[in-house]
């Protein structure tokens, strides 16, 4: 059998499929850093997102049989889908709001993708999980995962224009924790 992507990513799917005791810590080993940051995204909370991730890697490990390698990068693809999933359902469960909106309007600056020059991605990823649930929710989704405001309106139960407001709030909050973190570091 010839299967596209990587011959670790192979080696880890056949492990599975034979059984192989080591099948789970090789693939925790390789992917559990990676995933980490994907479910740090989403979620604030240390605490939160350690049992976010314990849920992914369960739901991965009793559902790999179903996982279908489509080439090289699949296997990280299906497993960061779950990640996004069960990270967007926690903060559905938690009955957070997605459509935080804030008691005073953000200050007037202009709504560009913040500087992000300096910053490194663990510093970014700090500032990230500091926005809002909702804010953070949005963000994400649309700058990462690449979805419309349709989309994520369907994904978070809320309106479009809820969406598209949230994202440029998120925005311009990220972009005035991002100065004053570089301001911080002068």
């Amino acid at each position: 059998m010839n299967l596209p992507g990587t011959d670790e990513e192979i080696q880890i799917i056949e492990a599975f499929r034979r059984g192989e005791s080591t099948a789970m810590d090789r693939l925790y080993a390789k992917y559990a850093n990676y995933l980490t940051s994907i479910c740090a995204r989403y979620i604030a909370n240390d605490d939160d997102l350690k049992d976010v991730l314990q849920e992914s890697f369960i739901k991965i490990f009793t559902q790999i049989s179903t996982f279908e390698n489509r080439g090289k990068g699949a296997l990280k693809a299906w497993m960061s889908r779950i990640v996004v999933n069960e990270s967007l359902q926690f903060l559905r469960r938690e009955q957070k709001t997605l459509s935080t909106t804030l008691d005073v309007e953000p200050p007037d600056i202009p709504d560009e993708d913040p500087d992000t020059e300096g910053v490194d991605a663990g510093a970014m990823t700090d500032l990230i999980r500091q926005l809002p649930d909702g804010y953070r929710a949005v963000l994400n989704l649309y700058v990462l995962e690449g979805k419309s405001h349709k989309e994520i309106a369907e994904i978070l139960g809320i309106k479009a224009d809820s969406s598209a407001s949230q994202l440029h709030r998120a925005k311009n909050m990220l972009a005035r924790m991002i100065k004053e973190f570089k301001r911080s570091k002068q």
